[in-house]
């Protein structure tokens, strides 16, 4: 909705989530945007490709990517499944690799913008979410490297690493609790921060932007 009020025409990426999908594309209309929801598992990157080949087709073209599919699971250490593990990787930090490159070639030389959505916490020890703190840590990484790869493509990529918003499904309370004790980031914060990387200069790029209310300082 955010960008969509930027002037954005947006497609919609959904795996399970397809009625939500739908609502949210009518709601993009109202607000006189072009808007197409595409179902694809981002865990295959031929799913990643196909999704970024079929946003350009529905839109016209591409200027900016966001990468936000992720899943968030409690993973105690030695109860971790090797399952767990590749669908966390799969889905956060591999699916965001090739919808990148699938974005960078549907750009061409006229450049735009790739989002990553990371995390202000990921580099802090969550013993029972390390598949998920490691998907983070990697989409920072992610996020310099193609920064310095894409730069002489006019593609600048940047991210937005909030920090506590919403409780996620499987936090525990107390956990929750420590961890906003200094408050919480609306969801306007990050999105208003979105919507900065996905229209400033092509020159801003390879930056993480905390959304945190300074909690990392």
């Amino acid at each position: 909705m955010a960008l969509a009020r930027a002037g954005m025409d947006v497609a919609i990426a959904h795996y399970r989530s397809a009625r939500e999908a739908r609502e949210l594309v009518r709601e993009l209309e109202g607000l006189g945007a072009r808007a197409v929801a595409l179902r694809e598992d981002l865990a295959d990157p031929v799913a990643a490709r196909r999704l970024v080949a079929a946003a350009a087709r529905a839109l016209g073209g591409l200027d900016v990517l966001v990468n936000n599919a992720a899943r968030f699971e409690r993973t105690p250490f030695l109860a971790t499944t090797r399952m767990q593990y590749d669908r966390l990787l799969d889905v956060n930090l591999r699916g965001a690799f090739f919808a990148s490159q699938a974005a960078a070639r549907a750009m061409g030389r006229r450049g735009g913008h790739i989002v990553n959505i990371g995390d202000a916490g990921a580099d802090r020890a969550w013993p029972s979410y390390l598949p998920y703190t490691l998907s983070k840590t990697g989409l920072a990484a992610l996020t310099r490297g193609l920064a310095v790869a894409l730069q002489p493509r006019r593609i600048a990529v940047n991210c937005v690493a909030p920090g506590a918003v919403l409780r996620p499904p499987g936090l525990p309370r107390a956990r929750w609790n420590t961890l906003t004790r200094r408050g919480t980031a609306s969801v306007e914060d990050v999105t208003t921060a979105v919507v900065h990387f996905a229209t400033c200069p092509l020159h801003v790029t390879g930056r993480i932007l905390a959304v945190d209310g300074g909690t990392r300082t």
